[in-house]
């Protein structure tokens, strides 16, 4: 992708503030982001769902996911755009709208293996910096605040304990889902595994994050702390 080029539309310049929201899957991270940037005026850029579309294409492509050279070389020609929503954004993939296509269980594990390349995590984080470079955006993801933007004004890591949020991330998969909770759960973990300990960008908080554990609140109480968190920050620093 052109990264001299933005995907999106100018950032209102009054509105400079970068809230970035870091933490493992399951934790919430989109439903909190999305609140927030409609909250506060903000854009809501989804990291998780640029990998996602990524991960996508290399799964169509039939690349090994294990390997960087091929992957390096279809990021290279890859555009990855984001158009705002009012619910979510829509996420287009070398024009086509693939937004409907992220949540798949498939597609979801293959972002996590593609992420791990130094390479294209390097290309992606680029990107994200180039899209955040204005301001007035809300990012999660999980190395928003320690390496896209570690200067960001507000940083939170969102965390939950891995049955609380494999719970969850089964409680979305649909009246008749196809797999046990506790697969979702152990999968869950492998997933962690690999973010936390991967030798580029593992996920961790920020020295300076704001810790918030959503295990015992509802994900409306995990929205509404949030939201406190990011006007506290914001009568102090805009």
């Amino acid at each position: 992708m052109n990264l001299e080029e933005s995907p999106l539309a100018p950032l209102d310049p009054a509105r400079p503030i970068i809230v970035a929201i870091d933490g493992p899957a399951g934790a919430g991270k989109s439903t909190v982001a999305r609140h927030l940037a409609r909250h506060f005026g903000l854009l809501n850029l989804e990291s998780g769902a640029m990998y996602r579309a990524f991960a996508l294409k290399a799964l169509r492509a039939g690349l090994p996911l294990g390997e960087s050279a091929p992957l390096e070389s279809l990021a290279a020609e890859t555009d990855i755009c984001l158009e705002c929503g009012d619910q979510e954004n829509r996420v287009l993939l070398d024009g086509e709208d693939v937004t409907g296509l992220l949540r798949n269980q498939t597609v979801t594990d293959a972002a996590s293996k593609v992420s791990v390349h130094p390479p294209i995590r390097a290309w992606m984080v680029r990107l994200q910096q180039q899209l955040g470079a204005r301001g007035g955006v809300v990012m999660e993801g999980r190395d928003i605040g320690t390496v896209v933007f570690p200067h960001a004004h507000v940083k939170i890591f969102l965390d939950a304990a891995p049955e609380t949020r494999g719970m969850r991330r089964y409680d979305q998969l649909g009246p008749q889902p196809a797999v046990q909770p506790e697969e979702v759960i152990r999968d869950l973990r492998a997933r962690d595994e690999r973010d936390r300990n991967r030798a580029d960008s593992p996920l961790k908080p920020a020295e300076d994050a704001i810790l918030l554990d959503s295990t015992s609140l509802t994900l409306e109480e995990a929205v509404l702390a949030a939201e406190a968190i990011v006007a506290s920050r914001l009568s102090t620093t805009v």
